[in-house]
């Protein structure tokens, strides 16, 4: 048993209640302060000031938003299914409030007179609990979209579906390299694990994996393809209103804060302080209260990452985006395994020393480098032609040469009443070239 999981099993029930309201409360505030700071940032980004009216700095201005839903409407349409309909939110909300409580904040604090740990459950299977709660989420996500009786709701869950389950497996494997340095899968332990040297500098591709789908985990920009308003008006949320749409929301913002706490927890050390503050009076900054100041500011330096990038990269194409998932991360998570496996397995047999191995390594690299830039470009092919035909079934997409004729002039029709003076680009048939004569001269002179 870990020191930290001894710590929390001494905790009262009160103690234990405290916490729980603790985290729900903290959870809440850093959405509110979460959604407040995207839109100051995004701003400043974009030459505009952002919210600044409600309350100092516009900061209360998330709380006014929230107070609006809550006195909306509630519409319900008259097709949805009617529990399942109410149901989806909590089930989409709930997973990401129990995500959270096996991230280690502090890892020894006095809470109203109890030593305990700054951590609401230590379980040895931590990471575990963190992958189940967010396959459990995108249940809500899909239900969400089934039951609204919609067809854009439904398209916007499906989307949703087929994304959890490709980033979830690139996260799962991003766990591996961590879990095998660490020796654990429980989150406190593996924190621990990183006093001498956190995981992101050894363990740099795993935390570029993790990085990229824990924004496809959650269903935000560049990623946020469900919620593409271009084609899917809305996305799963599209029917919904008030207090239900509300969850919807809470539950997007849970989630960044979770996925946040979580890439703290495995690669920056967690609530360890940063060198060179960690070797101040012997670590004293890793002690009380400090450790959680560490760790509030590494997962607000993520969800920043967040917000940098709504406001810089374009929505990918749904193609591009499961083709990353599927034919990059996975496969090269799957060799990077492989490699780190070998790596471990010849330095604990003693076979490599650390210089030969970076000479190894470095050589690898180099040939891969040379490789990559002799390989030949691929000829530039030619456009093929459109397969569609131009009639009949399908959606004929027309040459690019075709050229659309020009409308004959308009001849002016003559009204019975009218002299040819009024029409003068009226030729009559045996007039001259001109058309400006409509009568015949006689033998003799006469008209």
């Amino acid at each position: 048993m870990t020191e930290t999981a001894r710590l929390l099993a001494d905790d009262p029930i009160w103690l234990v209640l405290i916490k729980v309201v603790g985290t729900f409360a903290f959870l809440v505030l850093m959405t509110l302060l979460t959604i407040w700071a995207e839109r100051r940032v995004i701003g400043r980004m974009q030459h505009r000031p952002g919210p600044n009216r409600a309350g100092p700095f516009g900061i209360l201005q998330s709380l006014a938003d929230g107070l609006k839903l809550a006195f909306k409407e509630d519409i319900r349409p008259v097709l949805a299914d009617k529990w399942i309909y109410i149901l989806a939110p909590v089930i989409s909300a709930t997973p990401a409030l129990v995500a959270f409580s096996v991230m280690p904040i502090a890892p020894r604090v006095t809470l109203f007179g109890e030593e305990t740990a700054l951590q609401l459950v230590e379980l040895p299977v931590g990471l575990l609990v963190v992958l189940a709660a967010a396959a459990i989420g995108v249940y809500g996500i899909v239900l969400a979209g089934w039951s609204s009786g919609s067809p854009y709701p439904l398209l916007g869950s499906l989307r949703s579906a087929a994304q959890v389950i490709s980033y979830e497996i690139a996260m799962g494997l991003s766990f591996v390299a961590v879990i095998m340095y660490s020796g654990t899968l429980s989150t406190a332990g593996i924190v621990e694990a990183q006093e001498g040297g956190w995981f992101f500098a050894l363990l740099p591709f795993s935390f570029a994996v993790y990085v990229i789908a824990m924004v496809g985990e959650t269903n935000r920009a560049p990623f946020d393809l469900p919620e593409a308003e271009s084609e899917l008006v809305g996305g799963f949320h599209t029917e919904y209103s008030s207090l239900k749409f509300a969850l919807f929301f809470l539950a997007e913002y849970i989630n960044m804060v979770t996925v946040s706490a979580l890439a703290t927890t495995l690669f920056l050390g967690g609530w360890h302080a940063p060198w060179p503050l960690s070797l101040i009076g012997d670590g004293v900054l890793n002690t009380g209260w400090w450790p959680a100041l560490w760790f509030l500011l590494k997962t607000i330096g993520f969800l920043f990452l967040f917000v940098w990038l709504r406001a810089t990269l374009p929505r990918l194409r749904y193609d591009q985006f499961m083709n990353l998932g599927w034919k990059v991360l996975i496969p090269l998570s799957l060799v990077w395994i492989c490699a780190v496996t070998v790596i471990r397995g010849l330095r604990n047999a003693e076979a490599v020393s650390a210089q030969q191995f970076l000479l190894i390594g470095g050589g690898a690299i180099a040939v891969l480098l040379v490789a990559a830039f002799l390989i030949p470009d691929r000829p530039p092919q030619e456009p093929e032609e459109p397969q569609a035909p131009l009639s009949g079934g399908g959606y004929p997409v027309p040459p690019l040469d075709l050229q659309v004729p020009q409308t004959p002039r308009r001849r002016t029709p003559v009204s019975s009443g009218a002299s040819v003076a009024e029409h003068p680009q009226t030729r009559s048939p045996e007039g001259d070239e001109g058309g400006n004569s409509s009568t015949k001269e006689a033998p003799d002179g006469s008209v």
